[in-house]
């Protein structure tokens, strides 16, 4: 009797174990449903995406002034609806918190060598994250409807943050190789989705706030000058 009742014990802690494991999964992939559910429709091609005043390039690392391989491959997908006529200016966002550490300024660059007009190019130094990045745009540079660049794993994200701090926009997602790298990317993103949910629940301030700035209205309005 002590034997079937040890094994009966035993049963009822592994079931108990096994609901704890599906309850703690369904709760963590929740955000991640949302995601998918409520962004999908808003990712675009760069061909069928809807004209906007502005893309938005996220920051993807820099190695001595030069882009990392995923950046690079956004800031192309810019240069994509720069020159298909789908964007007139291009907001870049990234981290430039250290002197020897300057995302924007690498992105900046890089769209300008690629024959973007500098004064279409406008830099954001504090988009320290996806948020920042977004609210920032918003409240800073006044950008109320844009198409979002990044890698295909992080644009539904980017969408819901934007969205959320008053950005009607659309996604263009960078396609990459499934290496270990896009991998990583993707398990990122499940902490993100839940992040990107509080986000949009609590509206919180960016690390950074500072005033209005004008660059976004100047680059459209060089856009707007007759050629």
């Amino acid at each position: 009797m002590r034997a079937l009742a040890r094994f009966v014990a035993g049963r009822r802690r592994q079931r108990r174990a096994f609901q704890a494991v599906v309850l703690f999964c369904a709760v963590a992939l929740a955000p991640t449903a949302w995601l998918f559910g409520t962004q999908q429709e808003r990712i675009r091609t760069v061909a069928d995406v809807p004209a906007e005043p502005v893309a938005v390039v996220f920051g993807a690392g820099e190695v001595n002034g030069v882009p990392s391989d995923y950046l690079a491959h956004r800031l192309d997908t810019a240069l994509e609806l720069y020159r298909a006529y789908k964007v007139q200016a291009i907001l870049v966002t990234g981290d430039n918190s250290r002197p020897d550490y300057d995302e924007p300024g690498v992105m900046d660059d890089y769209l300008v060598a690629h024959g973007v007009p500098a004064a279409r190019v406008v830099r954001d130094d504090a988009g320290f994250d996806t948020w920042d990045s977004c609210t920032r745009a918003r409240r800073i540079f006044g950008v109320q409807h844009a198409v979002l660049v990044s890698q295909d794993y992080h644009v539904r994200r980017a969408l819901a943050d934007c969205r959320a701090a008053g950005i009607d926009s659309y996604a263009v997602g960078a396609a990459e190789p499934h290496d270990a790298t896009w991998y990583y990317g993707n398990l990122r993103e499940i902490p993100g989705a839940g992040e990107a949910a509080l986000d949009a629940l609590l509206h919180p301030d960016p690390a950074l706030l500072g005033r209005p700035e004008p660059g976004v209205a100047l680059a459209l309005a060089d856009a707007a000058r007759p050629s």
